[in-house]
């Protein structure tokens, strides 16, 4: 089975790199997993923090745990670097627990892209940092 392309493909120009940090971010903020999966390949292979998640069916599992336990989840990214099949972004997105706890999250991740366009390595590392309602930026 061919894959469905997922365009900007690779290579990478500075201009397309753009463009796909935008259309992750885009994705994300949806907070549906099933849509973010699909971005994906396969059999991605994921460093999430201290969790290793593989190919889509864990990606979904993973993503929806996160978005039950991250409520009102918004994310910005930021293109860091680029070159041939990878991406380099810094992010940052905030949430609330269900007991009305606010955090910013940031963090870098280190995506590498098959030649469709999916993404099949995506590692990610990640701080938290407990905030008031009042220091919300990305809400």
């Amino acid at each position: 089975m061919t894959a469905a392309a997922r365009p900007p493909l690779p290579p990478f120009t500075e201009e397309t790199a753009r463009q796909k940090v935008q259309l992750a971010e885009d994705a994300w903020n949806t907070r549906d997993p099933e849509r973010v999966a699909l971005a994906y390949t396969e059999d991605s292979e994921w460093r999430n923090r201290d969790q290793f998640v593989n190919g889509r069916a864990q990606i979904v599992r993973f993503l929806t745990a996160k978005w039950q336990r991250e409520l009102d989840y918004r994310l910005r990214k930021e293109l860091w670097a680029y070159t041939g099949d990878r991406i380099a972004v810094r992010f940052e997105y905030e949430y609330r627990t269900a007991d009305g706890q606010w955090f910013r999250a940031y963090g870098n991740e280190n995506w590498e892209f098959d030649e469709h366009g999916l993404m099949r390595k995506r590692y990610a590392s990640i701080n938290d940092l407990a905030i008031r309602p009042e220091e919300r930026r990305l809400g």
